[in-house]
């Protein structure tokens, strides 16, 4: 491999935003933000909005998770979205 063309592979934890669920893993990913873990040594911070934690596949619980508005504006461009039933 060349020298200086491969981004760092390094630990990195991924934080959940709408559940506070974190995990440690290895990735490239940039990062401004850093946080201490549970072995007392600090990592960067990746936040994400959806994880096993909250997404419905791995929940079985429908969520909606908005960060922009989006789904006032699908709701006032289509109409009302329909509701599932339990």
């Amino acid at each position: 491999m060349k020298d200086g063309i491969h981004p760092e592979y390094r630990q990195v934890v991924f934080q959940d935003t709408s559940t506070d669920f974190s995990f440690l893993t290895r990735s490239t990913i940039e990062t401004r933000d850093t946080t201490t873990w549970e072995d007392g040594n600090e990592y960067p911070l990746a936040k994400v909005e959806l994880s096993s934690a909250s997404h419905p596949f791995f929940t079985g619980q429908m969520k909606i998770v908005d960060t922009a508005g989006r789904v006032e504006r699908f709701e006032k461009r289509y109409g009302q979205r329909r509701r599932q039933q339990s």
